[in-house]
């Protein structure tokens, strides 16, 4: 099993990138890895929703079970794929006029993939970096409402 944890701030509304993140059907706008994503379950997204995520050219489909929801502070998920498994969270916290979005990620890779544990972290932890500054991108280009103290609407770019 491998841990891949991180965080990146985004000069977004806490309650924007919740909803963005926690409806997978947006993540193809910014991961360019992944190539589709349908929600299998009725409307709304909410605890006990499933997606079924497309990877690359047909390579790799997945299914994104959400197994916790607390907007807008916390989602969980299992996502399974023939690969592997991940499973873990994502918080959501108020910081400054934005949104600090950490990610705690257990890998556990299945098969022929197992020979490749070794790499799963350190590969897993640029891959997630990547798809979240690609996040970061979409938000802080969106306009965003301005709050009352005009803070929201500047970006720092910081992904850890």
């Amino acid at each position: 099993m491998a841990r891949v944890r991180g965080s990146v701030r985004i000069a977004a509304p806490l309650e924007q990138v919740f909803d963005t993140v926690a409806d997978s059907r947006n993540e193809p706008s910014f991961n360019p890895a992944m190539t589709e994503a349908e929600l299998l379950t009725p409307e709304p997204v909410r605890l006990g929703s499933e997606f079924r995520a497309r990877m690359g050219r047909g390579r790799m489909d997945m299914v994104v079970e959400l197994t916790e929801f607390d907007r807008p502070h916390r989602l969980a998920s299992v996502t399974t794929s023939s690969m592997m498994e991940t499973s873990g969270t994502v918080t959501f916290t108020p910081e400054a006029g934005a949104t600090l979005m950490a990610w705690d990620w257990q890998v556990r890779p299945k098969g022929w993939f197992r020979a490749l544990s070794p790499l799963v972290g350190p590969l897993g932890r640029r891959q997630e970096r990547r798809i979240w500054a690609g996040l970061k991108r979409k938000l802080e280009v969106q306009p965003t409402p301005a709050s009352t103290d005009g803070t929201f609407g500047g970006s720092r770019r910081n992904v850890r």
